[in-house]
């Protein structure tokens, strides 16, 4: 924990080291989908999450996207998810609805689970999505993974910070978020 003028500050990292992170992707509008993932893996490997801690749920649309979410915060085996979908808007307020209720499911999520990083695109067209998904706006998947690396870490560091730190557990003074100190001894 640093300090700042005598305040304590927390805050996470970007070190994905040890993470565990469920990828939730629409395979709705897959054309956008699939590049958001990619952008997504790409950020997690490089900032050391390792392939076999990630894992890849593949559902219908955006709207099954918190419920799929909501089956891995049961099973807490993650640090963190990633959701990714594109929602496009139509003539009907069938957009409307379908963005609104994902944003709220996955927030819901997020205040009493892992870190919940939103990378559900919600545009209003084609040339939007494809602008985001890699091209001109750069790659929102890319983006909510590292969302999620920050959140995930800071969820360790305000855990540690409330518990006493106990020599060799992953505590609060020794710099490594509990969860991963005690993978890293499981696996020796």
């Amino acid at each position: 924990m640093a300090e700042r003028g005598g305040v304590h500050v927390v805050e996470g990292d970007l070190d994905a080291t040890g993470l565990r992170v469920a990828l939730v992707v629409s395979r709705f509008n897959a054309f956008i989908t699939e590049p958001l993932l990619e952008g997504a893996l790409d950020v997690l490997l490089r900032h050391g999450a390792r392939a076999d801690d990630l894992t890849i749920v593949r559902v219908p649309g955006a709207w099954e996207i918190p419920q799929a979410a909501a089956r891995i915060v049961e099973l807490a085996r993650h640090d963190a998810i990633v959701a990714l979908g594109c929602l496009m808007r139509g003539d009907t307020i069938h957009f409307d609805l379908i963005a609104g209720e994902c944003a709220k499911g996955l927030m819901a999520l997020g205040l009493r689970g892992p870190a919940v990083a939103f990378g559900v695109l919600t545009t209003d067209g084609l040339e939007q999505s494809v602008h985001r998904a890699g091209a001109k706006h750069g790659n929102k998947g890319a983006e909510a993974a590292l969302a999620a690396i920050e959140q995930a870490r800071l969820h360790q560091r305000l855990r540690d910070a409330s518990t006493p730190a106990s020599p060799g557990r992953g505590g609060a003074s020794s710099g490594k978020p509990a969860r991963a100190a005690a993978r890293t001894s499981r696996r020796r």
